[in-house]
């Protein structure tokens, strides 16, 4: 029995050696770099080996993490804070900046208004009542002028009063307004962003040579380099509508448009309409261009002609203004580069009635010609002509606006030009306008809408011909 128990003893304590042996000898198979817990083997797997190093990562640096927790929130903190501050600035920026406004938009524009304050009486203001050519029905109506301030020569009554066009707070209220009616800031909500349309606007100065003016006007030649340091200012570009001054032929027309270019090309807002070749031209409207025969013109405007202006430094574009049907062939014989319209009476003139711009356009293509369309948002002149009521276009709140933009849309010019800006006396203004009563004068005004509702639309339908010449493109 002693013997069995013996032996037992020594099977038991080799069993246990036999044990401790394997187990130094697993040891010394393990990776020196596993820490205790890690699975055996692990580190045999590449693949596997490459997840643990992850996780021992991942470990560590949440570890660490939870040493400097504290600091690492409040840095966050002030990097959001920072972060949105500088995304409300650029928005705000964004929205104040001026954007480069679409030089497809041409507004006629006045600057043949004066005050005693800046030109030591009225002008233009006291308009006076034009009479009829046929003596029996001008003996119907009444004579005389108007009296500024509170009895002014148009229908409608301006926000800025009866104002001065040397006034620089005047100018320059001006083309903050022409540049809103072409400024479009589009909002994206889920990026938080504001883009800014690139839409741009022409003003068509009113223009005489130096000396010279309307009949009820004083010269206003020297007001053309503030209206450009002003357009420049809210980037808007200028160009100008030649009215038919005295004794205006083809020599005269050389001359001036010398003067202009050499006096005015060189200033950045002066405006020059970029051809389908690439080439850049000054661009002039020709007010009354029927007036001169096209024999007179073809002398200036054809490559032959006497006092050819073609192929000089002084070469242009000039756009000669359609009223009869008949002076389509005139224009084109003349050697002109396109025509306007102006009216903003539908149904007035031949060039003026949206239903012809079709025919108007095919024609001008067909011979090389721009044809630009000219919209407004009315038409009411019987302050200065009590006789012409039959003329009048109602505003309708604004939907003869949109008729005629959408009109002339239909005919994919390349140009639409605006009548008016501010000709206050036949009632084609956009510019803000208010109600006004003064004693036996009640002036229409805008409403229900706001005083710059012409500008508001103005800036929607040249949202519209944005997007329309896009899909033109095509």
């Amino acid at each position: 029995m002693a013997r069995f128990r013996r032996r037992t003893c020594i099977i038991l304590l080799l069993f246990i050696l036999f044990i401790c042996s394997i187990m130094m000898a697993l040891k010394t198979l393990r990776p020196d770099r596993a820490g205790f817990g890690d699975p055996f083997g692990l580190g045999l797997l590449p693949e596997l080996q490459q997840r643990t190093v992850l996780l021992d990562s991942k470990q560590n640096s949440l570890n660490r993490a939870q040493g400097d927790t504290v600091t690492r929130v409040s840095n966050l903190h002030s990097i959001a804070v920072n972060t949105m501050k500088a995304s409300m600035s650029s928005v705000k920026k964004l929205e104040e900046e001026l954007s480069s406004p679409n030089y497809n938009f041409h507004i006629f524009y006045y600057t043949w208004y004066g005050n005693p304050q800046f030109d030591g009486k009225y002008i233009h203001w006291n308009h006076p009542l034009l009479q009829h050519w046929d003596p029996k029905i001008a003996n119907n109506y009444p004579k005389g002028r108007h009296n500024p301030p509170e009895d002014i020569g148009a229908n409608f009554y301006p926000e800025l009063g009866s104002y001065s066009s040397k006034d620089p707070t005047v100018i320059e209220a001006h083309m903050k307004q022409m540049r809103s009616a072409s400024t479009v800031l589009q909002r994206e909500e889920l990026k938080s962003t504001v883009r800014i349309l690139r839409l741009k606007s022409v003003i068509v100065l009113s223009w005489y040579p130096p000396g010279m003016a309307d009949e009820n006007g004083e010269p206003t030649d020297d007001l053309v380099p503030v209206v450009l340091d002003y357009a420049h200012k809210y980037n808007l570009k200028v160009t100008f509508h030649i009215e038919p001054y005295k004794d205006r032929d083809d020599r005269s027309m050389y001359h001036n448009v010398k003067y202009i270019i050499d006096k005015y090309g060189s200033h950045p807002a002066f405006y020059r309409h970029k051809t389908s070749t690439g080439r850049l031209f000054p661009m002039f409207y020709v007010y009354d261009s029927y007036v001169t025969i096209p024999e007179i013109w073809a002398n200036l405007l054809t490559v032959s002609g006497s006092q050819s202006i073609r192929n000089t430094p002084y070469d242009a574009l000039f756009i000669a203004l359609l009223v009869e049907e008949r002076h389509k062939h005139d224009i084109h014989r003349s050697g002109f580069d396109g025509m306007y319209t102006y009216f903003a009476t539908n149904g007035f003139s031949y060039g003026s009635s949206h239903h012809n711009w079709a025919g108007l356009k095919a024609f001008c293509d067909s011979n090389n010609l721009m044809f630009i369309p000219s919209v407004g948002p009315g038409y009411i002149d019987t302050s200065i002509r009590p006789w012409n009521n039959h003329n009048t276009r109602n505003r309708v709140n604004g939907k003869y606006y949109e008729t005629a933009f959408s009109a002339a849309l239909l005919v994919r010019p390349e140009i639409i030009s605006i009548t008016s800006f501010n000709e206050w006396h036949e009632g084609t203004q956009i510019e803000k306008a208010v109600p006004k009563r003064t004693g036996q004068v009640v002036y229409l005004d805008y409403k229900p809408h706001k005083p710059n509702v012409y500008l508001e639309l103005t800036q929607k339908w040249s949202e519209k011909y944005r997007k329309e010449q896009e899909q033109w493109l095509m």
